[in-house]
């Protein structure tokens, strides 16, 4: 197996162990904020069925799947098929001067070394041309054939030296000869030769060599290496001392750039001349030069085409994300009679529903008295039962139970508070339930607005608690919304009433001037709300009934 972004693997092993500390870290702040809102009491009941393996094993499938996304994205390959790949492009033939004058230093780090660096930049731009490299010095021969192998045209670059062709001297007409042989006869691409070279033509027919070159569609670009002030030649013998290249008359040699040389065989050709200085020569060359010739069709390749799995670890991670969704942090909870009879006594309200417990049938007065109707009685035999199991959270409920039914509400919410404590989650849901239908009722029977509201806010809690526990409980759910929007009434009329007051003060001064129709106008929108009229009502009606006394009689 191959990874096209093999990169991406270390961003996995650092993405591993930073995620699981995630997870760690994001369980202690679960557990530290159900610490600040839940009771210490009741924590364990509440998150009764909970397993923290289970948590556990979710965790890791989520870490499994991103793990197998960032495998994904490094592009994982298994296999190969072979296809045959055609391009287009241009055949370049570069030549290369070898001659010794080619180890002037007026161009760093010599005029050699510049060279191949520039013909290596070219076949980095030209990726999908064909170049070939023609050597020469006072021969010419051809170092490499034309070729899309980049490995195999750089090590024939680097490995020219001035030694490679033992003939000195410079012949520019023979690597012209040279680079023509490189071309097969019918094939219509353009022809193009960059000479690299410092200008020096000891044979002198380079010009007429290049013109002739032009007829037969070649386009020549010549690359001047060197300065025109030239440099004195050195060479370094075999014990590593460096001594000038001296001519036949014991003269020290100097070698310039023959710059207009290069411009007359280049301009014959269709082509032109650059100097190469500086680190962007051969993107001019390639951009103006190269890149705008006619591109023709290369010789077809197979290549290997590598077969992407990338998919597989697509499918993984988006089944371990399925999985992680599907697999409750909840096992199945164990469900046991709540009494020998399996019976449960559902008692329903004209708003609210009320539920009491399963009876054991050790409780069989009990029962009796509450199916009979007898309430008092029954919680009776339930606080009795208590004596002897003061701790059992069923007793305390059905006694609360009881005593709700008898109107007994602070009995009922003694009771089924202490039910609460250490209750199964089932049965700290019904209680929550029923002590939200207890304060319901105990606000609903106070006329005070303080007291009213007090209660109310304090049962909404509690139904809002009971749909925490389940969610699914249809009953509890709707008498949450109802005492809220109750609660919602409530301030309303708080708010009109306030506004019926400053009515009153206004109709008071209406009555001072006996203008009693006026005074019940103003009374008249403060009178649309039943809690305010029912407040305003007495002082409403002495309106009335004065303003029917003070009214003319009718003819």
């Amino acid at each position: 197996m191959n990874f096209e972004h093999a990169h991406l693997l270390w961003f996995a092993l650092v993405l591993i162990p930073a995620l699981i500390a995630f997870h760690w870290w994001a369980g202690r702040v679960r557990q530290r904020l159900i610490g600040q809102f839940i009771a210490a009491r009741l924590l364990s009941s509440l998150t009764v069925g909970l397993s923290a393996s289970r948590q556990r094993w979710r965790a890791g499938l989520v870490v499994g799947a991103v793990v197998a996304c960032v495998l994904a994205l490094a592009r994982p390959q298994i296999g190969f098929s072979w296809e045959e790949a055609r391009s287009r492009g241009l055949d370049i033939v570069v030549a290369i001067d070898t001659s010794r004058s080619m180890l002037a230093t007026d161009v760093a780090p010599n005029r050699l070394r510049r060279a191949q660096l520039a013909a290596l930049d070219l076949k980095r731009l030209a990726r999908t041309d064909r170049l070939g490299l023609v050597a020469f010095a006072g021969s010419a021969f051809l170092q490499c054939p034309l070729t899309l192998d980049d490995e195999a045209f750089r090590q024939s670059v680097e490995s020219l030296d001035v030694n490679i062709i033992p003939q000195g001297g410079t012949a520019l007409s023979e690597a012209i000869a040279a680079a023509k042989g490189a071309f097969k006869k019918d094939n219509d691409n353009h022809r193009v030769l960059v000479i690299f070279t410092d200008g020096e033509d000891h044979d002198g027919t380079a010009l007429e060599a290049a013109k002739a070159a032009g007829k037969d569609g070649f386009r020549i670009f010549t690359v001047g290496v060197g300065t025109a002030g030239g440099e004195l030649l050195r060479t370094v013998d075999v014990s590593g001392r460096s001594e000038f290249v001296k001519d036949a008359d014991g003269n020290a040699v100097k070698s310039r750039l023959n710059e207009t040389l290069l411009k007359d065989m280049a301009q014959g050709t269709g082509g032109f001349f650059m100097l190469l200085s500086g680190a962007s020569t051969m993107n001019v060359l390639y951009e103006r030069g190269l890149a705008p010739l006619p591109k023709g069709e290369q010789a077809s390749q197979r290549v290997q085409r590598p077969h992407e799995r990338y998919q597989w670890l697509l499918a993984i991670a988006l089944g371990l994300l399925l999985a992680e969704m599907l697999f409750p942090e909840r096992g199945r909870p164990v469900r046991r009679a709540a009494g020998a009879n399996g019976t449960t006594a559902v008692i329903t309200l004209a708003l609210l529903s009320f539920s009491a417990l399963p009876l054991p049938a050790t409780q069989e007065l009990a029962k009796k008295e509450y199916a009979d109707g007898n309430f008092p009685a029954a919680q009776t035999e339930y606080e009795n039962l208590l004596l002897k199991k003061p701790g059992d959270a069923r007793l305390h409920f059905n006694a609360g139970a009881a005593a709700y039914q008898a109107t007994n509400y602070t009995a009922a919410i003694a009771h089924l508070n202490a039910a609460l404590t250490n209750a199964p989650v089932d049965l700290q849901q019904r209680a929550y339930y029923n002590l939200g239908n207890t304060l319901y009722r105990m606000g609903d029977a106070n006329d005070g607005f303080v007291e009213k509201q007090k209660h109310w806010e304090q049962a909404l809690k509690h139904f809002q608690n009971s749909v925490a526990l389940r969610t699914n409980d249809v009953d509890a759910v709707f008498n949450a919304r109802y005492v809220g929007f109750k609660l919602a009434e409530l301030r309303e009329a708080q708010r009109l009433l306030a506004l019926a007051r400053q009515a009153k003060v206004r109709a008071e001064d209406a009555v001072r001037r006996r203008d009693y129709e006026m005074a019940l106008r103003i009374m008249a929108p403060a009178m649309t709300n039943s809690i305010v009229a029912k407040e305003m009502q007495d002082y409403v009606q002495r309106l009335q009934q004065i303003h029917e006394i003070n009214q003319p009689p009718k003819p």
